[in-house]
């Protein structure tokens, strides 16, 4: 029905009224006496949403976060007095199962890495003496690394106690990696850039997630124009009954699938330079059931060796990450059929600029994008009183490994304003058709009331420079080719 990260703040701000939650978030950081972390677990484990969002999202929250980043220390220092109990095994898998979805992006301590290699050491033990560990420290140890990066797990008799960890944490990535010889590959990567933006997602595919919206039913393209208020220039589009559609940079496949469920009887073809991306794509294509999308490994810059016209193009975060943006809008432009549609999606260069101030700090502190070396400057970012410090821990992007890479550490970026757009579209003999964000239109028209001013850049750029963060995400907007 909904993509879990849409409504993750306003789950969060509901649990946030429990009172067992709330105490224990008053606790942190505070001279009180610590409580048994079994106490603790036990208590939280009957907040169901909280567990079920836990398993699925990011937890995009400071104090939940530190919360649970300091039940995880306490666990691990308290192993061996945990009871072997329904509750506690239901918190820790929960546990183990968030970590893995925010890519392990809470820091831990000395004491930890100590505690933690102790522990691998006697279940390598236990193992080689033909004997099973026990679930609780198997999920604990999942909290901290997915169970496949350890030499021992195909040991592991896989109870129902650490079913679900397993699965997520061996069985998926292992079908990913098995998928990756059924992708085609369009042609060989060359450009340098390009090949540092694959070398990039295939080491961190982006973003891991495991629900999104999908529609009840799917709608024709007419129907999807309509409801977007997308100003046409030829109508034609409007009467396709099978249409054919790219989606240029699909990442982990929540864009392609979303399109492939939503528009009826298309055809999608859907691109990305990470084979593990693509891979994970695939999974979860075949475990929803949607039929119409085939993955290709391509770079944009190839896209015309498929000698293919497409009636709609999507890409979405993907142009600004290339090095040269405008030769790959070009090549999408050329893909495209007259009378077609095109989303695009690109960052701004006003909305952007705490994040260009913490990308100017990153490179003259030297701060090097190693896991660990990410995580400690996040870490001081999250410890920091600065305006520009406190503005990113509203991103979502703040709050896993592979999207915090993405946000602030990224190999390749470009930004743009709205007259760079104008300008672009101009040169590309393609037409606005609309911006693609109902909170901004919501926002633009309540001093723009005539409806053609929702088609006017020269507008648009009035309003976003009276609101240097209504693009915070990025520009999302429909053009048309002519």
């Amino acid at each position: 029905i909904v993509r879990p990260r849409n409504i993750a703040k306003s789950v969060i701000s509901l649990l946030k009224l429990d009172p067992t939650l709330k105490f224990y978030l008053q606790s942190i950081g505070k001279d009180q006496v610590k409580f048994p972390v079994q106490k603790v677990v036990t208590s939280l484990s009957t907040l169901e949403l909280l567990l079920k969002f836990m398993s699925i999202c990011p937890i995009i929250d400071i104090e939940l976060e530190c919360l649970l980043r300091d039940i995880r220390a306490n666990i691990l220092s308290e192993i061996f007095y945990l009871s072997n109990i329904p509750e506690v095994l239901k918190f820790q898998s929960a546990l183990a199962l968030h970590c893995f979805i925010n890519e392990y992006i809470y820091n831990q301590s000395e004491y930890e890495d100590k505690v933690l290699k102790d522990l691998e050491d006697l279940v390598k033990l236990t193992l080689n003496n033909d004997q099973q560990p026990k679930p609780q420290i198997i999920l604990c140890l999942a909290s901290y690394k997915p169970l496949n990066n350890y030499d021992w797990f195909e040991q592991l008799h896989v109870g129902s106690e650490i079913e679900d960890v397993f699965t997520r944490q061996v069985i998926e990535p292992k079908k990913e990696e098995n998928l990756k010889s059924e992708l085609p590959i369009l042609k060989k990567v060359n450009n340098k850039i390009s090949l540092k933006v694959k070398t990039q997602y295939e080491f961190n595919p982006y973003p891991r997630w495991e629900k999104l919206q999908l529609p009840l039913v799917s709608t024709n393209i007419s129907n999807m124009i309509d409801k977007k208020n997308l100003k046409l220039f030829d109508n034609k589009i409007k009467e396709l009954k099978n249409p054919k559609i790219l989606i240029a940079g699909c990442g982990t496949g929540q864009h392609s699938i979303e399109t492939a469920a939503k528009i009826e009887d298309s055809k999608v073809v859907a691109i990305d330079l990470s084979l593990s991306s693509l891979a994970y794509a695939k999974r979860k294509t075949k475990e929803l059931g949607v039929q119409n999308i085939e993955y290709i490994q391509a770079d944009i810059l190839e896209l015309e060796t498929l000698k293919e016209r497409f009636d709609l193009i999507e890409s979405v975060g993907v142009l600004h990450h290339m090095e040269d943006p405008m030769m790959g809008w070009r090549v999408l432009a050329n893909c495209l059929r007259a009378g077609g549609l095109m989303r695009i999606g690109l960052y701004s260069e006003l909305a952007r600029q705490d994040i260009v101030k913490l990308r100017e700090e990153i490179l003259e502190t030297g701060v090097g994008s190693k896991d660990f070396e990410m995580k400690s400057f996040r870490l001081n970012i999250m410890n920091s009183k600065k305006n520009h410090h406190m503005q990113i821990l509203n991103s979502n992007d703040f709050y896993s490994l592979s999207e915090f890479r993405d946000l602030l550490f990224h190999v390749q970026e470009h930004r743009f304003t709205i007259p760079e757009i104008k300008e672009s579209l101009f040169n590309l003999g393609l037409k606005f058709c609309g911006f693609d964000s109902e909170k901004q239109i919501s926002e633009f028209k309540l001093d723009n009331i005539n409806k053609e001013d929702l088609y006017n850049l020269d507008k648009w750029h009035v309003f976003e420079k009276a609101n240097s963060r209504a693009f915070a995400g990025m520009y999302q907007f429909w053009c048309q080719k002519i």
